[in-house]
């Protein structure tokens, strides 16, 4: 009898050993499903333009109108990109090509092509970013990117010009008209970048995370539309030092990414946040921490038979910029206000408010909290 006990244990441990096997290699999946349909594939409405002359010295200025009535410079450019950088981070594969693939306070992304699963990207980086910084944990290629006299969290990096996920990029060379940016493309001196800035037309008022397993993650729209689009598969409780936190306040969006938002917990020159990650990037080798840590929220699917949410809308594509205006000596004015990104928290159930200060690691500077959610800006709700 026991032999025989022996051998069915033995054997239910290879059929567990062998599933877990199977289930590593199933396709890795991702994209949206019936719920989020609407969200990935929107009306776009364009918002304005950002160019970038990439040689020395060159301008970087927007346009409200395409160029029709002028440009309006907002910076210059240091340092020109000669090159594309191969071998980029996880997260850069899932962009779409030729388009953002991460806007962030402290650097934005293109991601130009895809070779060997990893996106080959081109970046553009504020002021800050000139020489490259000691301990960084972020990407970072010098030779492909264009580097701007634009200081970090202000205009395209954080400000009111801060680009989408998803926004394409137009290109042109030897004064020749701009075309959308080839597979094959390769900075040169003289090229003129463009970024086309868009955004869904309908656009929702909040995003809310229940901090909890099994949490509800709930989109509501203006109208008065709400639906569970996502659950929360790990909750968050700590706050970690990630990198590009110190160029952005508390309760603000850091970056977003087609794999990430980070939201910084710290005052601006201190260092702190947290990360909402979806799930099949949670189990990439480089977030390998996720799994360990309590700085990181991992969100999924409503259900498990669904794919994961890596680039998917309203998360990781379309929707998110880092964008809240710093308040200057006469305080922000009514129209700056209803264009920021504003996230706060419920603590043990109680009120919305403000997101708690935190800096550096603390592996439970979070732990009271129930809630999170992001606030989209009032101006674009009117449409």
């Amino acid at each position: 009898m026991k032999k025989t006990i022996k051998i069915i244990a033995i054997a239910s441990i290879m059929l567990i050993a062998l599933s877990a096997g199977a289930y590593a290699v199933l396709p890795d999946k991702r994209g949206p499903t019936e719920v989020d349909a609407a969200e990935n594939n929107p009306e776009m409405i364009e918002l304005f333009r950002v160019r970038f002359e990439n040689k020395l010295g060159g301008k970087v200025e927007t346009t409200l109108d395409a160029g029709a009535a002028g440009w309006r410079q907002l910076g210059k450019v240091l340092l020109p990109a000669g090159n594309v950088a191969g071998k980029g981070y996880t997260a850069s594969s899932w962009a779409p090509e030729g388009c953002i693939a991460a806007t962030a306070v402290n650097a934005i992304h293109v991601k130009v092509r895809l070779e060997e699963g990893r996106g080959v990207t081109l970046s553009f980086l504020p002021k800050e970013l000139y020489e490259e910084p000691k301990n960084y944990n972020s990407y970072y290629a010098r030779s492909a990117s264009i580097v701007t006299d634009i200081p970090s969290g202000t205009l395209f990096f954080g400000g009111r010009e801060s680009p989408l996920i998803g926004n394409k990029i137009l290109v042109s060379r030897g004064g020749g008209e701009a075309a959308p940016m080839a597979k094959d493309y390769k900075p040169a001196e003289g090229d003129t970048l463009t970024v086309v800035v868009e955004r869904p037309k309908r656009y929702p008022a909040e995003i809310e995370f229940e901090n909890r397993f099994g949490g509800f993650v709930t989109l509501r729209y203006p109208d008065g539309e709400s639906k569970v689009i996502a659950q929360v598969l790990k909750p968050v409780a700590g706050v970690g030092r990630f990198g590009g936190s110190m160029y952005a306040d508390v309760g603000r969006i850091r970056a977003n990414h087609t794999g990430v938002i980070c939201i910084s917990t710290s005052p601006l020159g201190v260092i702190g946040g947290f990360q909402i990650l979806p799930d099949n990037h949670g189990m990439s080798e480089e977030m390998f921490n996720a799994r360990l840590l309590t700085q990181w929220m991992v969100i999924g699917p409503t259900s498990v038979f669904d794919p994961s949410l890596e680039g998917v809308a309203p998360f990781f594509r379309y929707f998110i910029r880092p964008v809240y205006i710093e308040e200057g000596p006469a305080g922000r004015t009514i129209g700056e206000m209803m264009q920021q990104f504003i996230v706060q928290v419920r603590i043990k159930n109680g009120d919305w408010e403000r997101m708690p200060t935190a800096a550096g690691r603390v592996d439970d500077a979070l732990k009271d909290v129930t809630h999170v959610r992001i606030l989209f800006p009032l101006e674009w709700l009117k449409d």
